[in-house]
């Protein structure tokens, strides 16, 4: 083999290789943009679950208020399980 088939072949492989690596690269990039997309993705259902917690608190709180007043005034209404 001469030296500028040698040449050739170098130069052959090393386009090869760098299509390779582009490609490599871009499928890289493809998937940091997946995980970019789910990381806010799981940062929107954080806030919702967070928003909805803070409902179910509320509701919890009023219906606390709400046994205790009646419960308070016991004459006038039963609050209690059927049984």
């Amino acid at each position: 083999m001469t030296e500028s088939e040698m040449k050739t072949i170098a130069g052959m492989v090393t386009r090869e290789i760098g299509v390779l690596m582009e490609d490599v690269q871009h499928k890289f990039d493809i998937v940091v943009e997946g995980h970019q997309l789910l990381a806010d993705k799981i940062e929107r259902v954080d806030e919702k679950v967070e928003r909805v917690a803070v409902k179910v608190e509320k509701i919890d709180l009023n219906l606390t208020a709400h046994r205790n007043d009646t419960e308070s005034h016991r004459g006038v209404y039963r609050v209690g399980e059927p049984g």
